[in-house]
């Protein structure tokens, strides 16, 4: 899904897998793995999705770069 935001481009997540994948505005893309569905909930209703990035993803769970 698309979102608003200086830093993210957008956001989707495979709730059955509980996995995140996020691209960023560059045009990298990272999966997230084990990621609960309440952090992507929160991820994609946090008023900064950049902060809440930095602050609740990254570095908390293992990741994937896929571009």
């Amino acid at each position: 899904m698309l979102v608003e935001s200086t830093a993210i481009r957008s956001i989707d997540y495979d709730p059955s897998r509980k996995r995140l994948e996020v691209t960023f505005v560059s045009g990298e893309r990272y999966a997230y793995a084990k990621v609960p569905g309440a952090v992507h909930r929160a991820f994609v209703e946090a008023e900064s999705k950049g902060r809440f990035f930095h602050a609740k993803i990254r570095d908390r769970f293992e990741c994937e770069r896929l571009g």
